[in-house]
């Protein structure tokens, strides 16, 4: 049975790798080392919507492809319908990152996949990152062996940012991208711009093009213009 394709960016998008990251060090350091094949096993990153689970994740996996280590980034949501097909054969690879756990549980037939999963990559020595709002005992799991092989995985609790981690957080999108990002207009969006931080993300992205395209810097006056687009100025 062929393995259906799997909707993992190729190229993700440069505010998604280690170096951008802002929140739990020793879950980034220990998904670094999975990355790098210098430690196997596996982890699981519980945490509330924005708080970077999927951003380790892809940047988990862009690292090790970098390296020439087979790795894939599997969305869970995305693939309920074929899970058992896309979870096949997957233990071959060096490291599998497993996102938006909460998406299948209470489905027991898609349990039974991830839970077969589980064991044929422990046999294999394949890591193994899952990822989900809940914990493991937070999770309407119907399927107790699942319950249990999650629980045993090294446990990582991500935090939704505050004001510091936001800023931090556009400040190294801003440098990795060669964007000067002056105090006073981070001070200025981070006042205005009431959003979460996938909005916030968005906002940045068209902030980052428009300055581009105007040949502007992003500066106080600037932001204005742009937010006032959106009524927002």
């Amino acid at each position: 049975m062929s393995t259906p394709q799997l909707p993992l960016p190729l190229r993700p998008s440069a505010d998604q790798r280690f170096d951008t990251f802002v929140g739990n060090d020793i879950a980034c350091a220990t998904l670094r080392a999975f990355a790098a094949g210098g430690q196997r096993g596996f982890a699981y990153l519980g945490g509330p919507e924005s708080s970077g689970k999927t951003h380790l994740l892809i940047a988990a996996v862009a690292a090790a492809q970098d390296a020439g280590i087979d790795a894939a980034y599997l969305p869970l949501p995305a693939l309920r319908e074929h899970l058992p097909q896309a979870l096949e054969g997957r233990e071959a690879a060096a490291l599998v990152a497993l996102d938006g756990l909460d998406a299948i549980a209470g489905e027991r037939e898609l349990e039974v996949a991830l839970f077969h999963f589980h064991n044929r990559a422990r046999a294999a020595g394949c890591s193994v990152v899952y990822a989900a709002r809940a914990n493991p005992d937070g999770l309407n799991l119907v399927l107790p062996d699942l319950r249990s092989r999650l629980s045993q995985c090294l446990r990582f609790v991500l935090d939704a940012p505050d004001d510091d981690m936001r800023r931090d957080i556009l400040q190294r999108r801003a440098q990795r991208r060669g964007l000067t990002l002056e105090d006073a207009a981070l001070d200025f969006l981070l006042r205005r711009a009431n959003r979460d931080m996938k909005g916030l993300s968005a906002l940045f992205e068209r902030i980052d093009r428009e300055s581009l395209a105007a040949q502007r810097r992003v500066t106080v006056p600037f932001l204005r213009g742009v937010l006032a687009q959106d009524g927002e100025a």
